[in-house]
């Protein structure tokens, strides 16, 4: 159970970090691609495999490390951009809700079943992103505000249901340091790639404070995901041990909005909150 209580704790403080980004004018795509410089150094670190770097395309789980490094620079960059633009509930909720997407995955893949009560939390937990994205409680949620946090719902739940797949299925008990290390390694590559298309295009300009940024983002980004990896090794049951985590991020990360930011709720907010832990339990318990 510690585990997941860290993992909750150090999830939330991700969103936090974004949202100081914001505050203090730092390049979030840069700071990114210093991130995963930190979390693949910790990754390597604390690696326990004696695996070199040459082996390392040939393990079962690298095609899919490689996906889920894509993935991972993507939706942090949006995690980020919906942090800043719409809020950190808007965030935590949208990201949070994708719990429902591996329960999807699981009904069409694995053919599990699937009640009334279940649809009910899916349904929910769009209904969910939409109110937790509106800015009146008088007019209709619009577009521009629902892109990213849709965008960070959609690719959150996609992340979710590969990086649980993958580990599942190819990653050995004493493996998750060097899967994460190669994850994290994959992110920092293709973030480069972007780094220096916009050094060609004349659109990269450097700040030190965006290292110093991104140190602070890698501890806690490599943490949060080791954390969660070693509670799905527990035997917390997957999708209890999912919907803990995510209501927990969800009530934390507000809790963080309302103290330190002052943030404030509109009526419609609220309720998506409201809806937000209850899709959750819906769809993972029921």
């Amino acid at each position: 159970m510690i585990y997941l209580v860290l993992s909750i704790l150090i999830s939330s403080l991700l969103f936090v970090v974004f949202k100081l980004f914001d505050l203090f004018k730092i390049n979030t795509l840069q700071a990114i691609v210093v991130n995963y410089t930190i979390a693949l150094s910790f990754g390597l670190a604390t690696s326990n495999t004696s695996v070199s770097i040459i082996e390392i395309p040939k393990q079962p789980w690298f095609l899919g490390a490689f996906c889920l490094g894509f993935l991972f620079i993507s939706i942090f960059n949006i995690m980020g951009i919906t942090a800043q633009k719409n809020g950190l509930s808007v965030a935590s909720i949208a990201g949070k809700m994708s719990v429902v997407i591996p329960i999807i995955f699981g009904i069409v893949v694995y053919n599990e079943a699937v009640g009334v009560v279940k649809v009910i939390g899916i349904l929910a937990a769009l209904v969910a992103v939409y109110l937790a994205s509106a800015k009146s409680d008088v007019s209709p949620v619009k577009f521009k505000n629902l892109v990213f946090p849709l965008l960070l719902f959609i690719g959150s739940g996609i992340l979710d249901t590969g990086l649980k797949y993958v580990e599942t299925t190819a990653v050995s008990a004493g493996e998750e340091p060097m899967f994460l290390a190669t994850i994290f390694g994959c992110a920092f590559v293709l973030g480069i790639f972007v780094v220096i298309t916009q050094m060609i295009n004349g659109k990269f300009k450097f700040h030190w404070k965006n290292i110093l940024g991104g140190v602070v983002l890698g501890v806690p980004n490599y943490y949060s995901m080791e954390f969660l990896l070693k509670a799905f090794k527990t035997d917390i049951d997957s999708s209890t041990l999912f919907t803990i985590n995510n209501v927990g991020v969800v009530i934390l990360t507000t809790v963080f909005a309302l103290v330190f930011f002052k943030e404030k709720l509109i009526k419609k907010n609220w309720i998506g909150l409201g809806l937000a832990v209850i899709s959750i339990l819906l769809v993972a318990l029921v």
